[in-house]
């Protein structure tokens, strides 16, 4: 039995340390989105929400596979405040009915009194995915 423990903690070590993503990734707030709000318009950054569905299979693949990567988090932790919500649960309720969320996962960009810039439904890849925010922030800059 403490066999089997040791492996199983010893394969988690080494797949981490063989992807090399431990702390690489995006990293979200906890929090409120109140809080999140307030840190952005310190920062004069935007809100970056995920707005996602534990039973989403492409909700699970952004949090599993995109997020994590260093390229995604040094891209979104420049230029974002960002925070994540489960539709489904607290917060994220309210959330997900006042912007009017009907499909997951969304992503809303948010300015620092909450007032929705731009929005992108579905995932992709990393670069797929960095493109359309990038896109997103554009539209975002030129009005």
């Amino acid at each position: 039995m403490k066999k089997t423990i040791f492996m199983t903690a010893l394969l988690a070590l080494v797949s981490v340390m063989a992807f090399g993503q431990a702390g690489e990734g995006v990293k979200f707030e906890k929090g409120t989105l109140k809080e999140a709000l307030a840190k952005a318009g310190k920062e004069n950054k935007l809100v970056f929400v995920d707005v996602y569905a534990v039973w989403c299979g492409p909700c699970q693949y952004m949090a599993g596979k995109v997020f994590p990567q260093k390229a995604v988090g040094d891209y979104f932790n420049a230029n974002f405040v960002n925070i994540k919500f489960d539709a489904e649960k607290g917060e994220g309720i309210d959330i997900a009915r006042q912007y009017g969320v009907t499909g997951y996962p969304t992503f809303l960009l948010l300015n620092d009194e909450g007032y929705e810039l731009g929005r992108i439904v579905g995932g992709g890849t990393a670069d797929q995915f960095i493109a359309k925010v990038k896109e997103k922030v554009a539209e975002i800059e030129k009005k």
